[in-house]
């Protein structure tokens, strides 16, 4: 596991000023950024980023830790933004408003702090942990919200420990402590893949837990290589050696799509490469792509893209935007 290097420095920067704090024995990097009203336009701003090693029964929050976001231990704290927290070692706890109290053990636990909810969370005396943070604000989240990709009842994401994980942490420091034009759409950037990995890499981890993992994945390849064969769900199945019923079930939530969902999916997506490089005829790229049907490729085609497959391969080719263009010029 990565070591967080000592320094002799934490450096904060605070109302467009740099100040420069003594450290004892912590490792702590912390950035307060400020953002333009172009920058908010992007949909994603930062507003602190970080890292600190806790020793064994040392004092947390650190003596240190700036009075914006000094909080008790004891008492908890509210925030105005989002913050996403990574404990990459030692054991803790957390809780909050709307999520009980829960261990974190082992390190590798990312912790979403939502705006204007009480929570608290403090490493465990006997291990102290190595924590990393970002905090952040912006309508691309809150779309995210609403779209139910976070909320404040799951806060907490078991995901383990990755060296890539960390090294987006440390990146964000750097761009931060730099600040050249443009650091905060790079560091909306490193907020988006941090949320990607929560998000998926939990997911990933109730698989895992299942051991199912492998047989799921091999059911996708399957399909993937049998694109042109009617090959059934069921047999895909029996194949990966899981019964039918559990294998819908467990798909569906691994991979977004039912079986069947996803079957057709990757039909139509070599489709629409075939339309686009190939000489061949509507008729055989529906045969090629495992269509029994030339009027039900047809159909599902026109139903995800909103064109006929003719009229796709014109548009792609450009035909299509040619004679659009033409009309409007004769207009």
């Amino acid at each position: 596991m990565r070591e967080i290097p000592i320094i002799e420095k934490m450096v904060i920067f605070e109302g467009g000023n740099f100040l420069n704090l003594d450290l004892m024995e912590n490792s702590v990097h912390i950035q307060y950024l400020l953002s333009n009203r172009q920058d908010s336009r992007w949909g994603l701003t930062v507003t602190t980023v970080g890292c600190q090693q806790i020793a064994p029964h040392e004092s947390y929050p650190p003596k240190k830790h700036p009075t914006r976001y000094l909080f008790s231990a004891e008492y908890g704290r509210v925030l105005e933004e989002y913050q996403l927290i990574y404990i990459a070692r030692g054991d803790g706890q957390f809780v909050s408003t709307s999520y009980p109290s829960t261990r974190l053990t082992g390190g590798g636990w990312f912790i979403l702090l939502f705006p204007n909810e009480w929570h608290n969370y403090r490493p465990d005396s006997e291990t102290g942990w190595v924590e990393y943070w970002i905090g952040f604000t912006g309508t691309d989240m809150q779309r995210k919200i609403e779209n139910d990709f976070f909320e404040p009842r799951q806060p907490v994401f078991q995901v383990g420990y990755h060296e890539k994980i960390v090294g987006l942490y440390e990146q964000a420091i750097e761009v931060a402590r730099n600040q050249q034009a443009g650091y905060q759409q790079v560091l909306s950037g490193i907020v988006n893949l941090l949320l990607g990995y929560a998000y998926a890499e939990h997911h990933n981890v109730q698989f895992r837990r299942i051991h199912v993992t492998e047989q799921l994945e091999q059911a996708k390849r399957l399909m993937q290589e049998n694109i042109n064969r009617n090959i059934s769900c069921k047999e895909i199945a029996h194949r990966v050696g899981m019964g039918y019923s559990r294998f819908r079930d467990l798909f569906k939530q691994y991979a977004g799509f039912s079986p069947n969902q996803y079957q057709i999916e990757l039909r139509l997506q070599s489709s629409k490469q075939l339309l686009v490089n190939t000489d061949l005829s509507c008729a055989e790229i529906a045969y090629e792509c495992g269509f029994d049907y030339v009027s039900h490729f047809n159909l599902l085609f026109k139903a995800k893209t909103g064109l006929t497959p003719s009229q796709y391969r014109r548009r792609m080719s450009g035909q299509g935007a040619k004679s659009e263009n033409e009309n409007g010029a004769a207009e």
